[in-house]
């Protein structure tokens, strides 16, 4: 399954990658988002991985991230990998003026496995709504502060 997703940020480029290239941000824009481990290499390398930790509800997922290319500002690709998917992840990051930054999300996922097979092709639309939501995510952080772990406060 392979989909595009895009959103503009209110920020110039440079401002825009400082806040995305930094792995502390990450708990305020992808939710769920409980632990991250370098693995391996030196922190935003490529060929470095890092493993992440997620609650989603009553579910736990562990990914590992390899950064296949890291050319910031103009783009990053990684994989991810947790147990029956496997998601490769070629992100861009244009200049639209000096104050706006697009960031163009091309997902690409495999998947293995009779459960994992029968979900991507049942519900494709919750892949896509997923990653259109930590576009928005980051865009709040970064645009507002808003971050993913006030929402989860009383």
């Amino acid at each position: 399954m392979r989909y595009t997703s895009e959103i503009t940020v209110n920020l110039p480029r440079e401002e825009f990658i400082k806040k995305l290239d930094n792995p502390e941000n990450l708990k305020h824009w992808q939710k769920g988002l409980t632990a991250y481990t370098l693995v391996t290499g030196q922190p935003g390398a490529e060929g470095s991985q890092m493993e992440m930790h997620y609650d989603m509800g009553k579910r736990k997922m562990v990914l590992v991230e390899t950064i296949i290319k890291q050319d910031f500002p103009e783009e990053f690709h990684a994989t991810y990998d947790a147990k029956g998917v496997h998601n490769i992840q070629k992100n861009y990051f244009k200049v639209i003026d000096k104050n706006h930054t697009k960031w163009i999300s091309e997902c690409e996922f495999q998947f293995s496995g009779f459960m994992m097979k029968t979900m991507g092709f049942l519900m494709p639309s919750a892949f896509k709504k997923q990653s259109q939501r930590y576009l928005e995510d980051f865009k709040a952080f970064a645009e507002n502060g808003t971050s993913v772990l006030d929402a989860s406060k009383p």
